[in-house]
């Protein structure tokens, strides 16, 4: 018997962590995100209108990387990252380019969570993580092919990753992670006594 493991759905994990400043780099953009948090005062109140657990600067900024030099460094990184996912997913670009479009801080108070969702209109999405306490949400993902499976039983609780209709990815400062952008995922409820802190990003392709 041959079992041929098509249409996979690739997650890319990649660290910050090996970058000799990174304690220094990582403590910078926690700062930022605090500060953020603070002075924002349009975020801080599209986050309470909208029903998000904390801080997110998701509607209120689009000029991170112009707006604060450390964003503008991460960005660097994060075109290098997104560049070698796009390679692993052998995307024929026609000559165009994946660019940054959007870049938002995420500071989850304990006991928020953010519900399954996709991003629209975007190529990649992803995330870098700066604070992930003890007890913090990991990134949850969703089997894209969950709602066309009607009738078919659950899968055993020992069944291998790539076999479970959902699976937790569990970050720590530093990790990276993408996904092309029609995935569905979550965040589950923050665990943790003290915020869960965030960067997240979209990429389009012109």
């Amino acid at each position: 018997m041959t079992l041929r493991p098509l249409f996979a759905t690739p997650i890319y994990e990649a660290t910050l962590t090996t970058n000799r400043s990174f304690e220094n780099f990582n403590q910078e953009i926690l700062e930022a995100c605090h500060a953020l948090a603070e002075e924002d005062r349009a975020g801080r109140a599209w986050s309470k209108a909208h029903g998000y657990g904390g801080y997110t600067s998701y509607g209120s900024l689009d000029d991170l990387p112009q707006r604060m030099s450390v964003f503008a460094d991460l960005k660097t990184h994060l075109d290098r990252h997104a560049k070698a996912f796009a390679e692993a997913l052998h995307y024929d670009l026609r000559g165009g380019r994946l660019r940054l479009d959007s870049l938002w801080v995420n500071v989850l108070k304990p006991g928020a969570g953010h519900t399954s969702h996709i991003h629209p209109h975007s190529v990649i999405s992803g995330t870098v993580y700066v604070d992930t306490p003890p007890g913090a949400s990991a990134l949850k993902i969703e089997d894209p092919r969950l709602a066309m499976m009607m009738a078919a039983p659950a899968r055993r609780a020992d069944a291998p990753e790539e076999a479970q209709a959902f699976v937790y990815l569990q970050p720590s400062p530093g990790t990276i992670f993408m996904w092309e952008s029609w995935l569905r995922h979550e965040v589950p409820s923050n665990r943790a006594k003290t915020p869960r802190v965030s960067v997240s990003f979209n990429y389009g392709w012109r």
